[in-house]
């Protein structure tokens, strides 16, 4: 399996040349050539495996120049059940017709764990299969849970330095801490003054900055990105779609071939993609719930097959939604526009020059097929965690109840019955004082003590503070950093010694 830019301007490369660039040289996102096509009788039939083996067979289509006994060994390292229980990805019955599938039973308690607690071991195994001598520095921006996901990942593995970028108001109390108490000698992380956009858009330029690269190789660095712009972090959101599906027909929730639909918290467009991509590659998908909250770009492209970024970003309470250019958006146009690179690449630059685009009639036609799009606002994201808390007895966090009530408002507007999937992106627990809002709770609550939120939540719903949060009441902030946009270039200059 090759891989190649979605802008069509760059040979073709492994998997391994994909994972260790994250981006291609012309700014495009590497794509794999073609996809597999699993049978019914297979996906039921993986249904008994494990999940790292799982994880480890999807993947064997994708990185062919991995060894299956090197891709189980990465799935066995990332998927130990000290890291996230007997079962990384649970599917819950919640509702009549309605199950929500956990992703954050991982260190991190976020989704993101799922791709980066195995893209580390990928990469080093990448480096070894390039060749290549020289040292990774793995660049993330994060709306909230990539970068922590991506620090805890990466934490002291050789050959690597991990830096982080993160909007200094823009991400959850917890979500902060995790960062900033983030040891490792190996690892940085700055605040940036501006948004989740300023942060990618940094990231994005300076990975097509040729004189800094350059500078960086002279002293033996090469970049690479923990963002799902790398296919190294996307390949591996595919396989929950597919055991969520198993898990569904063998629990008796569904039909074995019966199409059903998921609903996505959707930001940059990452983990709705990688369903998309289980689809084409034979999954029974009806339709997928593109929920996004009040910062509700991508509602509108679906809707009118124009992408519009000229707006004002919205500081919500689902913050890793928080989000105005969807990168992963280009991988779906350029599937949608039969590979045509050209257009794509036409369409990028309008979006980075007059901040918007508008597709053809016929992809427009694609999207709103294989999409339903709805966005909610902030009061009714409050709402739905209460709903959902009063109706089944189950607590959500915001990006999940954003999707939640898109469900809802899919079933009302399309009468449409079938079975539905909620993508569960992170834990309540993340966001306690939003959850305790939602369930009729948060009267009196000290704003600036997120721990008094985690406890009272645990004590109102009768259950356990994770460890993961408890630990932070005791950690030191290491990473006090504050820096405007235009100055990322040059602070990870001096995190790497080039400059002092």
């Amino acid at each position: 399996m090759l891989f190649v830019s979605t802008r069509g301007q760059t040979g073709k490369v492994s998997a391994a040349h994909a994972i260790k660039e994250g981006l291609a040289g012309d700014g495009g996102l590497f794509v794999p050539q073609s996809f597999p096509y699993f049978s019914l009788e297979t996906i039921l039939g993986m249904h008994a495996l494990p999940y790292e083996q799982f994880a480890a067979k999807i993947l064997s289509y994708f990185l062919t120049d991995y060894t299956a006994d090197e891709l189980t060994e990465c799935a066995a390292a990332a998927y130990a059940a000290g890291k996230f229980g007997p079962d990384p990805t649970p599917l819950r019955k919640v509702g009549e017709r309605t199950d929500v599938l956990e992703l954050w039973h991982g260190p991190t308690m976020a989704f993101k764990d799922i791709a980066l607690q195995i893209l580390p071991h990928l990469m080093t195994k990448a480096q070894e299969k390039t060749g290549s001598d020289t040292r990774i520095v793995i660049l993330a921006a994060t709306s909230g849970d990539t970068g922590k996901a991506a620090l805890e990942g990466f934490e002291d593995v050789p050959g690597t330095e991990i830096i982080v970028f993160y909007p200094e108001n823009g991400v959850s109390p917890v979500q902060k801490l995790q960062m900033v108490t983030q040891p490792g000698k190996n690892t940085k992380v700055f605040g940036i003054r501006g948004n989740f956009d300023d942060a990618q858009r940094g990231v994005k330029d300076i990975f097509s900055d040729a004189s800094l690269e350059n500078e960086l190789k002279d002293c033996g660095w090469v970049f690479s990105s923990a963002n799902s712009i790398n296919w190294g972090r996307l390949a591996p959101q595919i396989t929950y779609y597919f055991k969520a599906y198993a898990d569904a027909v063998a629990s008796e929730r569904i039909k074995p071939g019966e199409r059903i639909i998921f609903a996505v918290p959707t930001g940059n467009f990452g983990d709705i993609l990688a369903g998309y991509y289980a689809k084409k590659m034979g999954l029974p998908v009806k339709q997928f719930i593109c929920a996004s909250n009040s910062n509700n770009v991508l509602t509108d492209f679906v809707n009118t097959g124009v992408y519009d970024k000229n707006r004002v970003l919205n500081k919500t309470v689902s913050p890793s939604m928080d989000i105005l250019v969807s990168s992963n958006l280009e991988r779906l146009l350029f599937d949608l526009t039969e590979n045509d690179a050209a257009q794509v690449a036409a369409w990028m630059k309008q979006l980075n020059t007059v901040g918007k685009y508008q597709v053809s009639k016929d992809v427009a036609e694609q999207v709103r097929e294989l999409f339903f799009a709805a966005w909610i606002d902030e009061q009714e994201t409050v709402d739905a965690i209460g709903r959902v808390h009063n109706d089944f007895e189950y607590l959500v966090d915001p990006h999940t109840a954003v999707a939640w009530r898109a469900a809802e408002k899919y079933r009302l507007l399309s009468g449409d019955d079938s079975y539905i999937v909620v993508l569960s992106t992170a834990s309540p627990f993340k966001f306690c004082k939003t959850v305790l809002e939602g369930i009729g709770k948060a009267a009196g609550l000290n704003e600036n003590d997120p721990f008094e939120a985690a406890h009272r939540l645990a004590e109102e719903t009768e259950s356990t503070v994770p460890a993961q949060v408890t630990a932070l009441e005791s950690m030191p902030i290491l990473h006090k950093d504050v820096i405007a946009a235009e100055e990322m270039a040059q602070y990870i200059k001096k995190t790497l010694e080039i400059i002092k």
